[in-house]
């Protein structure tokens, strides 16, 4: 983003929180000031566009001031509007709203070891999608993430975790078994979170509330790989990016 660009976002965001200042002298409730929170993003694809806009900025090293004031606190107090799900991983080393420098409010985030779908995660997944004006639905995978290292371990070395930790390797493990042969210690472990991503947008994607929300073109699902020594994120979008083989489509 150029210079120009970026003082013209500064400066909408400052005279937004001007006019959310002028609202809160004026005595509206809480529920009227909400609605002045309404998203501006309202298709999968200006919301996808704003997340790479932002991960460029935290790249680079140009984000936007992230100044949580009181007044855009209090505006949200009544509900949130977040353009984007982002279901990544619990490793502290990624921290979702920082990647795409958004601030509080613009992102519905869940976290577990090894970015993995199942109940817990579908379930706030599906509340997004039926109460929340979310556009797109991410599975975002990271580099050197741990519980895919150890999904791909033995089956002897992995049942000597506890149960709830074997419980999420053995939702990453399809992913993993059929890798194919990369002497590259660390190509490979790429290739290993990347198959576990796309596994996890294909399981995601058998979910039928997720399934409904695709067919009516009201969300999109996709998949994301975050480099952590180098800030950036690569976004799988298309069908060829996150297509999978036959082998891994069983439980």
């Amino acid at each position: 983003m150029d210079g120009k660009a970026h003082h013209l976002e500064d400066q909408s965001v400052l005279e937004h929180d001007l006019e959310l200042g002028r609202v809160f002298q004026t005595n509206l409730t809480m529920r009227e000031v909400a609605q002045l929170k309404a998203p501006t993003i309202q298709t999968a694809e200006e919301a996808i566009l704003t997340l790479k806009i932002g991960n460029a900025r935290f790249f680079s090293g140009t984000q936007v001031p992230s100044d949580f004031s009181a007044v855009a606190r209090r505006a949200q107090v009544i509900t949130q509007t977040p353009f984007a799900v982002v279901l990544g991983c619990s490793d502290s080393r990624v921290p979702t709203e920082i990647i795409y420098d958004q601030r509080a409010g613009d992102l519905f985030v869940i976290r577990v070891a090894g970015n993995v779908v199942e109940a817990g995660t579908l379930g706030s997944i599906e509340y997004s999608i039926n109460h929340l004006k979310t556009r797109v639905v991410v599975v975002m995978g990271h580099e050197g993430c741990g519980a895919v290292q150890a999904a791909m371990q033995d089956e002897a070395k992995r049942s000597f975790e506890s149960q709830y930790i074997q419980f999420l390797i053995d939702r990453i493990v399809p992913s993993v078994s059929n890798l194919p042969r990369i002497r590259d210690s660390k190509a490979r472990m790429r290739e290993a979170v990347i198959a576990n991503v796309r596994r996890q947008v294909h399981q995601l994607k058998q979910n039928q509330v997720v399934a409904d929300a695709l067919q009516k073109k009201e969300i999109a699902v996709i998949g994301a790989y975050y480099e952590i020594s180098s800030g950036a994120v690569d976004f799988l979008e298309s069908e060829r990016d996150l297509s999978i083989d036959d082998s891994e489509v069983s439980e």
